[in-house]
């Protein structure tokens, strides 16, 4: 990206303050818990996030969410990209720790687990969809930038997905 003087003076957008992105991490955390499946590699996941981003001044044209979610996305790929050279034993959902939201309620914890082992089955198009929107809370506008896609796209793979997760959590019918 090359950076204008109108950058410069923050005229075309916004600096990213440094300061601010403890604010994100909870929601990070969960976003890349959703995404690979394993809490170690989720922890290294947003660390490299943050160092990414901390590397160089980032001007924002979009929510702070939004662009970290962004970013959080492409180092997921460049992990699974290098990783998927080396032979790798994976943790099955049912074993891993979950990560719960401190806001919510405690009650939720299973109901929690058994959404997050459905998202972690859902295709790379529609596990980014769902953890944009519904995990991270970005509007479809943000989640769409965030993704490199449409508004219409990020419709469309959301319903996909919550339709699925739903599926997948409805009790079988005897």
């Amino acid at each position: 990206m090359r950076v204008t003087d109108a950058d410069r003076r923050g005229e075309n957008g916004r600096w990213l303050e440094s300061e601010r992105l403890p604010d994100h991490f909870d929601r990070l955390f969960r976003a890349a818990c959703a995404l690979c499946g394993s809490r170690e590699d989720a922890e290294d996941l947003v660390q490299e996030t943050y160092a990414r981003v901390l590397r160089r001044p980032r001007l924002l044209r979009s929510s702070e969410l939004s662009y970290l979610m962004g970013v959080l996305r492409n180092v997921w790929y460049d992990t699974v990209k290098s990783s998927a050279r080396l032979p790798r034993e994976f943790t099955p959902v049912d074993e891993l720790d979950f990560v719960a939201d401190r806001r919510a309620d405690p009650c939720i914890l299973l109901e929690a687990r058994a959404a997050y082992a459905a998202i972690a089955k859902l295709s790379v198009p529609l596990r980014e969809a769902i953890v944009a929107v519904d995990i991270v809370g970005l509007s479809y506008k943000e989640a769409a930038r965030a993704l490199g896609t449409g508004e219409g796209t990020i419709m469309s793979r959301l319903y996909s997905a919550r339709r699925k997760v739903a599926d997948a959590l409805e009790p079988p019918t005897p």
